[in-house]
């Protein structure tokens, strides 16, 4: 009975995370490019009551007795399927149809990758209008550079193409002249691995492996990158509302075997008065 108390908690403990992350999905129902998150879990250890040659009467049993100790979290995994595409206002909107990342560089110097693609043009240090996100993180290209408006042109004159290519409009004769630059846009061979941060950024990890740059890295599927629209995240409200459901009744049942375990052990205390 004292092993079913403690394995009813660790079902409770459980359940616990696995609320906390369906509640997380949906109040990100609205964030841009977020990805529903599921929670996994494993079994504990099991001990053996009873091996399976083992009789009172030393007879030989095919199946043995064991008795699980049970469950905790394993892992959260990210399930990045493609949202659906939101039309937008901005001309520095853009969602990515596709297995891609865009990349932007953190106020630590570091490259972070992530599927948002709300950005906008703001002025650096230097007075040049540059292409970043709305926490004026820079938007980088295939070099790993930054995306700048050329000097004398107008931002509401850049080009974006759905290759990625970034391209400005010639005011004067109307032609859209190339900049040489386009989107740095990465896929990873296993994006569950990724670190999930802060404003939609994404970290790299040994798990998720290295960065494979779009058109350099071999076999991968071009992603498309639609300007004047951003990807919608990918929860499904009516699967999540069903998930929570099941996650509170398996958390009330084991509240119940707690109780049930509780109630065994006040009825042998009281046999012996």
């Amino acid at each position: 009975m004292m092993r079913a108390l403690y394995t009813a908690a660790t079902g409770m403990i459980a359940e616990q995370t696995n609320v906390d992350t369906i509640a997380n999905n949906l109040s990100n129902v609205n964030t841009y490019g977020y990805k529903t998150e599921r929670t996994e879990f494993k079994s504990l250890l099991y001990q053996t009551i009873q091996t399976k040659t083992t009789s009172a009467n030393g007879e030989q049993k095919p199946v043995g007795a064991q008795v699980g100790l049970g469950t905790r979290v394993a892992a959260t995994t990210s399930m990045y399927t493609q949202g659906s595409m939101l039309d937008s206002d901005s001309d520095t909107d853009f969602a990515i149809e596709g297995s891609g990342f865009f990349a932007v560089r953190g106020v630590d110097g570091q490259t972070y990758y992530t599927r948002n693609g709300n950005f906008t043009w703001s002025l650096d240090a230097n007075g040049r209008t540059m292409l970043t996100d709305y926490e004026g993180c820079p938007v980088l290209d295939t070099e790993g550079n930054e995306i700048y408006v050329p000097n004398g042109v107008s931002s509401e004159s850049m080009v974006f193409g759905e290759d990625g290519s970034i391209s400005y409009r010639d005011v004067t004769t109307g032609n859209v002249l190339p900049l040489n630059q386009s989107f740095g846009i990465y896929q990873f061979n296993n994006p569950a691995g990724l670190e999930k941060l802060s404003s939609s950024r994404l970290a790299a990890t040994a798990a998720s492996g290295n960065p494979l740059l779009e058109g350099t890295a071999q076999g991968l599927k071009l992603s498309k990158v639609h300007a004047g629209y951003l990807e919608g995240s990918n929860v499904q409200v009516a699967d999540e509302m069903v998930n929570m459901i099941i996650a509170q009744r398996a958390y009330e049942l084991n509240s119940k075997a707690i109780t049930t375990a509780d109630s065994m052990l006040d009825t042998a205390n009281n046999l012996k008065r």
